[in-house]
Parts: C-alpha cells; sequence; structure tokens
C-alpha cells in the first residue's frame, strides 16, 4: 500500500488513493493530523524506546554507539524504558505541561533538519526522534487500512534552511530516508511540498492554468510556479510544467516567536536596563524561545548560563523582570510561551486584541497583544515570505494566472494581504489548508509506484 505522507513541522498527516479519490487516515485517535512533538523521562529514552520496545535497530556505528551510551545513562538514572514512556501529539504537549523540568519534550524536530555543525551523534539523534514519530504514525495507518503500508511519497520543503544549499538538503533527505526506512517503510519518494499542493489542485481544475503555490506551513514557506490542468493530470513526467522553485525555513513558528519576543518577553526584562546604564543581552531573550534553533536552545538552558543569568539578576534596575528570566530557565518554560503566543495569533485574526495569560508557576502574567502589535512583530518573517514569492515570479517569467495558498500559516490575513499587494489582479484561492500537500502527496504515490 503506498500512501502520502506530509511529515509537517507542525502536524503530520497521511492519506491514500482509492479509486481515484483521497482517503485521509485517522492516525490520532479519530484526528487526521498529529501534533510533530514527542516527549519522553529523557533525551535518552528515545534511542533505547527504538531498540528495546519496537525492535527498531541504529542504522550505522554512530547509532550503536549513541544506544549504547542511552543505554547506560538510563540505567545509572534509574529509569526502565517501557512502551508507555515516549508521547506523542497533544499527548506529548500535556505531560510537557504539567511538569516542563522534568520532561524530555521536542516539537517540530523537522526544524532542526540540515542544520549545519552538528555532530554525527546529534544527528543519530535527530534521525532516532524522527524515526519514533514515523514509526507511530505507520503503525496507526496498519491498523486503518488493515495491510502493510510500506511504500511512502514523503513531503519536503525546497529548502530546509535559508543558507547550506544542497548539501544542507542532502543531509536532510538523509535523515529522514534513514528514518522512514527504519520504521518500516521499505520504499521511500520525496515530493516538494508545494508542488505536491498544486497537484491536489490540480485535480480540480477543468482548463489548464499557469499557478502559483504559495506554501506557508509551520517551518518552512516554499512557492512553486506550476502549469497544471488536465493536459498534465495524472503524468509522472512533470519536469516541463514546473517553472520556478523558491523557499526558505520561514513558517508559522517564526511568526509565533517574533510575537512571543516582541510582546512578551519584555515581561522577562528585554529592553530593561542594567544599573550601568547599558541595555541588557538581546540573545539572552531570543535563545529561550528560538525552538526552532536547537543552537540557541543548548546556549540558554546550559547550566553555566544560569550563572550569567544571575549576574544579570543583581545588575538590573528590574530585577523582579529578570527573576522570571530565571524561571523560564529553570523550568524550561520557552516552549509553553511560544505555545501562548500561536493561540494569540489565532485569535487576532478575527479579534483586534487579545489577552494572553502566562503560565509562571507561581505567578500568572496578562499580556494583551493588538493587531498592529502583531503586524509589526511579524514584519521580518512576513517581508521574508513576500521575497520568495518575488523571487518565484522572476524565475518562471510568467505572472500566475491564479494563485493558490495552502498551509496552516497561510490563513493569516497580514500574510494574504502581503501576497496580495505583489500580484494585486491575481485571483488567490485556497483549499485545505492542512490537508492539500497530504492529499497531492496521496495522489504522487498512485503515481509513482504504480
Amino acid at each position: 500500500m503506498a500512501i502520502g505522507f506530509d511529515y509537517g513541522t507542525a502536524n503530520c498527516s497521511v492519506a491514500y488513493l482509492e479509486k481515484g479519490k483521497v482517503v485521509p487516515l485517522p492516525i490520532d485517535g479519530e484526528s487526521l493530523y498529529i501534533s510533530s512533538s514527542l516527549s519522553a523521562p529523557t533525551a535518552e529514552s528515545v534511542s533505547e524506546y527504538l531498540f528495546r520496545c519496537l525492535n527498531i535497530s541504529p542504522s550505522d556505528k554512530i547509532g550503536e554507539g549513541v544506544l549504547r551510551r542511552a543505554i547506560n545513562t538510563n540505567k545509572d538514572l534509574g529509569i526502565d524504558v517501557g512502551d508507555e514512556d515516549i508521547k506523542f501529539g497533544q499527548t506529548a504537549l500535556d505531560i510537557y505541561l504539567e511538569d516542563p523540568k522534568d520532561t524530555y519534550y521536542v516539537k517540530s524536530p523537522k526544524s532542526f533538519l540540515g542544520v549545519a555543525g552538528l555532530r554525527p551523534e546529534q544527528l543519530s539523534i535527530f534521525e532516532d526522534l524522527v524515526c519514533a514519530m514515523m514509526s507511530n504514525i505507520r503503525q496507526a495507518c496498519v491498523k486503518q487500512i488493515g495491510e502493510k503500508a510500506n511504500q511512502a511519497v514523503i513531503g519536503r520543503p525546497v529548502n530546509f534552511l535559508g543558507r547550506g544549499g544542497e548539501e544542507s538538503n542532502a543531509q536532510a533527505q538523509g535523515i529522514l530516508t534513514r528514518a522512514a526506512k527504519r520504521a518500516g517503510f521499505e520504499q521511500v519518494e520525496f515530493q516538494f511540498e508545494p508542488v505536491a499542493a498544486g497537484l491536489d489542485f490540480e485535480a480540480t481544475l477543468r482548463e489548464d492554468k499557469n499557478v502559483l503555490v504559495v506554501d506557508i506551513g509551520g517551518g518552512t514557506t516554499d512557492c512553486s510556479m506550476i502549469r497544471m490542468g488536465p493536459s498534465w493530470l495524472g503524468k509522472k513526467e512533470r519536469q516541463s510544467t514546473l517553472l520556478g522553485h523558491t523557499g526558505q525555513r520561514v513558517g508559522g513558528n517564526d511568526l509565533d516567536i517574533h510575537l512571543t519576543f516582541k510582546t512578551f518577553m519584555k515581561e522577562f526584562g528585554f529592553g530593561s536596563k542594567k544599573q550601568s546604564g547599558l541595555e541588557m543581552p538581546t540573545t539572552q531573550f531570543w535563545n529561550p524561545i528560538a525552538i526552532n534553533d536547537v543552537q540557541a536552545q543548548r546556549a540558554f538552558y546550559a547550566l553555566d548560563n544560569y550563572k550569567v543569568l544571575k549576574q544579570l539578576y543583581k545588575d538590573a534596575t528590574e530585577p523582579k523582570k529578570l527573576a522570571r528570566l530565571m524561571l523560564l530557565h529553570n523550568e524550561t518554560l520557552g516552549h509553553a510561551l511560544v505555545r501562548q503566543a500561536e493561540q494569540a495569533k489565532i485569535q487576532l485574526a478575527s479579534v483586534e486584541e487579545f489577552d494572553a495569560r502566562l503560565d509562571l508557576i507561581h505567578e500568572q502574567l496578562a499580556v494583551s497583544v493588538t493587531q498592529s502589535e502583531l503586524e509589526e512583530a511579524i514584519a521580518t518573517p512576513t517581508e521574508k515570505v513576500s521575497q520568495l514569492v518575488k523571487e518565484a515570479v522572476k524565475q518562471s517569467n510568467i505572472v500566475p494566472d491564479v494563485i493558490y495558498m495552502t498551509g496552516g500559516s497561510a490563513r493569516s490575513p497580514i500574510l494574504r494581504q502581503s501576497v496580495s499587494c505583489i500580484l494585486p489582479n491575481i485571483e488567490i484561492v485556497s483549499g485545505n489548508y492542512f490537508g492539500s500537500v497530504t492529499a497531492g502527496l496521496a495522489r504522487w504515490a498512485s503515481v509513482c509506484f504504480d
């Protein structure tokens, strides 16, 4: 059975094609989507879980070394890893929010793929994280369709990162390939996510058109200019129809992070001064919430950095705010703050002002955010999205007949307006914001593995 697998930054989903109709599969109870997140007692628990509970071996010698160290570390800590210790999706988030200090929690591991400068052992750990998530989803597929799900077309962004080029893309796709095969997918193909979204839209067209697909997901924005319509529907050879591609790691996560930084972090001392008159170092307020930057997270939550925070607290003109920053470090609350910003962003699509509630263990903070503050906060990622749209049009040297916007963040009125300003007289249409990529991947899987 061939499936389309959208291993997304924010959510994952799968589907297959049956008699020309896309059939989505429930993979988290009755839900067709599962949040791209995982929780465990420790970071080392995931590698041992794969080996002991799922009988999934490492892919190479480096992975074997990671596994040995994981088993020894868990043994020293008295942790006996079992089937119920690793959680996924909303359940993982709930466990983290109950006990953030003592829970290993990862959101959007896809955001870390393609990062340069990581040690082979770190890349192996990311592979284990992805493998655990993919295995969980594949097991759900098998339960639903009652047969072996062993072929998959997996979506990938045009560029996993804005820098690093093809070397970065190859590293990321290599991790996804190895993880998927370890999880039980014997045959794996890839398709650009915006192309997949376009393939689903193509099934609705009654005449050929030049379509600009703008896919704004949780972690990346990808734009593809594609000739599509009845002339090419269902054909495997599509190279001549793919006119331009652009992509960069900028998406919904970045909107949430920028909103958190510009609005919430003032309550933690951002913009305040030391007694000497100097401003507090900006990185101490950016790093804890940069949940898609592994180096930033490591720098802030390092034990040595707590000493730096204590000194900033002593030097602060507003020590109460710096005390909150120290609490953020101790309780690893960065993910929780960004999640509140995400909720504010969603609400501000329909209301002028929203009161966000920040839970700081022994203190509850109310922070009011307006639509204009949101627009100002996300100005930088909005401009990056605009540049990707312009570059895709420039590459193809074609003005599109229609713009197809998809991805969860494509619902943002601010981003839709920015695209409309670039191509003011072109119709913008949307389909299933969350399911179009998955549906297109399912269609492509039926072509690839026919």
